[in-house]
């Protein structure tokens, strides 16, 4: 009779890309944390926003002094309404305007051939290289050379400046990904050039063109350096309007909390309209130039 010897099992091979428990653990728990820290600063201002007035030197205050009372001063003894308004007309045209800009342009550059193609991306790129400092004495003597200071389309032409260039070089890798025989057979169809682009293209560029008016949307929601130079108290944003909340002497930051939180509500709407399409949006044309 031969002996028979126990044998340890055979331990167990990962497939590629499998992680162990240890390494799960510490994954998820980086995550968690990092999320948290990420989280910190935004569910801080609501806390401190919903609380009495002096509730950012004590805040155990809140707990006790729960309400609105900040929100409702703010919409009625501020001129956050008038400020909500000019923010809003500015920023939906950017929007607007730096899509259809944004789209044309990159189309032109991912179909057409044409001398100093590869000049003007570059052009794009350069544009995005300069400092706000360096750019607002120039723009402002352009602005009033065209009588525009003080008025929502010279704001809406200055931050399509900004918006425009960045967007059409991503969307120029966007169309780039989409078969060039989609083109061929709008012509065949009897399409123009414009119609092609209009009737086949946008439609299959929906993720580029929605990051492209997420980034548009949000470059005139909050910025504040051309806004607080080019235009008057009448015509503040959002952005700058919050700012003569605070004076040299005295900050009032209940007020400045709720009106964070209130300015943020429409840019987490226009987050969650294009989300979707983001991710697909922002990786297209990552392997192809």
């Amino acid at each position: 009779m031969t002996a028979t010897h126990d044998r340890p099992p055979a331990r167990r091979i990962r497939a590629r890309g499998e992680r162990g428990p240890l390494a799960s653990l510490a994954l998820h728990t980086t995550l968690i944390a990092a999320s948290l820290v990420a989280m910190f600063p935004v569910a801080w201002i609501l806390y401190i926003s919903v609380g009495p007035e002096d509730a950012w030197q004590d805040p155990s205050k809140v707990i006790g002094h729960l309400s609105l009372k900040n929100y409702t001063r703010v919409l009625t003894e501020t001129d956050f309404p008038r400020w909500f308004g000019n923010s809003l007309v500015v920023a939906l045209a950017t929007t607007v305007l730096g899509v259809l800009l944004s789209a044309t342009a990159g189309y032109a550059v991912s179909r057409l051939k044409f001398p100093g193609q590869k000049q003007l991306m570059w052009m794009f790129l350069v544009t995005q290289m300069f400092p706000v400092a360096v750019l607002i004495v120039p723009l402002y003597n352009i602005l009033a050379s065209l009588d525009l200071i003080d008025s929502y389309l010279g704001l809406i032409l200055t931050y399509c400046t900004v918006a425009v260039p960045f967007s059409a070089w991503m969307l120029k890798g966007y169309f780039d990904t989409i078969p060039v025989e989609i083109d061929e057979a709008g012509r065949v169809d009897g399409l123009t050039p414009f119609g092609t682009f209009w009737r086949l293209i946008l439609p299959l560029a929906r993720p580029g063109l929605a990051v492209t008016a997420f980034y548009s949307f949000l470059t005139a929601w909050a910025e504040v350096a051309y806004a607080t130079q080019f235009m008057s108290a009448d015509h503040y944003t959002l952005a700058v309007g919050i700012r003569t909340l605070a004076t040299n002497t005295r900050a009032d930051w209940a007020g400045m909390t709720a009106s964070s939180v209130l300015i943020a509500i429409p840019a987490t709407i226009v987050f969650f309209l294009v989300q979707r399409h983001l991710v697909s949006g922002l990786t297209a044309g990552a392997a192809k130039s």
